[in-house]
């Protein structure tokens, strides 16, 4: 359905970054100056053509529209390769947002790095938290063998101490414990094995994880399944998707706090999202998995990197789970997203079915 556009004015030809309206067939109904030069195409050439044929978006942008017109809210997609015209893809974050007071129409803007760097948005955090990565994996063997002496040595003294003084000791324990931990998390994160991928079906894999779930971290909470009985199976490694939906959960259980909540396991079918891949091809991910909580939602401020190393919601946290999860899911050709609202949140997972030459298999 097609809406009735009013034409941009002076502000529309001075914003700096490339900026498109898109009608409600998803067709680019007018470009601002900026998406003229950064497409190398004029505004005339691209009026009324499929935002999907003139945009090469490695995202499932058709799902990204969909969901803010239904929640009529701003999306934003990080670090996703952008082209178009003659020019070769383009690092870029984008945002979509809904056109107040015309239905169905959304603004697209498109900020490449170069641009984002001068605005003082640039992902510095993910280049630090990259080289953080490989530091820590040099050097976490070398510090943990020390840790584990420290540890001996305070429980050692432990024993000839009064009950106040051992609780200086068992702090030492503790936070060598808790070091340890992180280091060993980020030796998971980098020493991470492709994917064996074969055929596997999706509940199996999410009955395992809540019954794992429900006899440990998420014993207060009520978890509930919610199955499209048919799906078919999902091309992918089963010991690994149960890493992803154990920290899903965890991190659902841990958001909820003290007093319990409730977890929807949702999954469905929904054959229209295709990822854009690197080589320009569109693959089909209509595999649907949700993990939706009722806690408090994400900070605000962390949203937009939540699946970044090192960025976490919660006091101690390593900020290293989601960052394992995305990565585990990208290795899998799949996609993950997140949408989050005081009492509501969901992380949602879109992964390949097995294609007909493997079913035998």
């Amino acid at each position: 359905m097609k809406s009735d556009i009013p034409a941009p004015g002076i502000v529309w030809a001075a914003l700096p970054l490339p900026t498109l309206l898109i009608d409600g067939d998803n067709r680019i109904s007018h470009a601002n100056p900026a998406a003229e030069t950064f497409l190398n195409t004029s505004a005339k050439a691209l009026r009324g053509v499929s935002a999907f044929d003139r945009l090469a978006i490695d995202a499932p942008l058709e799902e990204a529209f969909a969901r803010v017109r239904a929640n009529q809210s701003a999306l934003f997609v990080n670090d996703v390769d952008v082209g178009g015209g003659d020019r070769a893809p383009v690092q870029c974050t984008i945002q979509i947002a809904p056109l107040n007071d015309v239905p169905d129409v959304l603004l697209l803007l498109i900020s490449p790095r170069d641009i984002a760097d001068r605005l003082g948005r640039s992902k510095t955090m993910h280049s630090a938290a990259k080289s953080a990565i490989g530091m820590a994996e040099m050097l976490a063997h070398e510090i943990k063998n020390p840790l584990a002496g420290i540890s001996g040595a305070a429980q050692l003294l432990s024993m000839g101490l009064s009950a106040e003084d051992r609780e200086l000791t068992d702090l030492i324990v503790e936070e060598t414990r808790r070091i340890v931990k992180l280091l060993e998390q980020v030796e998971q994160f980098g020493n991470l094995r492709p994917p064996e991928r074969r055929a596997v079906n999706i509940h199996d894999v999410l009955d395992r994880s809540r019954k794992s779930a429900l006899v440990g971290f998420a014993a207060r909470m009520q978890i509930i399944e919610d199955y499209d009985p048919s799906l078919p199976p999902a091309l992918a490694d089963g010991d690994q998707l149960l890493q992803v939906f154990l920290n899903l959960l965890k991190n659902a259980a841990e958001a909820a706090g003290p007093k319990g909540g409730t977890i929807r396991l949702h999954t469905f079918y929904d054959q229209s999202l295709r990822l854009r891949r690197k080589d320009g091809a569109r693959a089909p991910l209509p595999l649907q998995i949700e993990i939706i909580d009722d806690g408090p939602g994400l900070p605000p401020e962390i949203a937009a990197d939540i699946f970044e190393p090192f960025v976490s919601g919660r006091e101690n946290g390593t900020g290293l789970g989601l960052a394992l999860v995305s990565k585990i899911i990208t290795d899998h050709d799949g996609w993950i997203a997140v949408d989050s609202v005081p009492g509501r949140t969901v992380f949602r997972v879109s992964l390949p079915v097995i294609p007909k030459s493997m079913e035998s298999e």
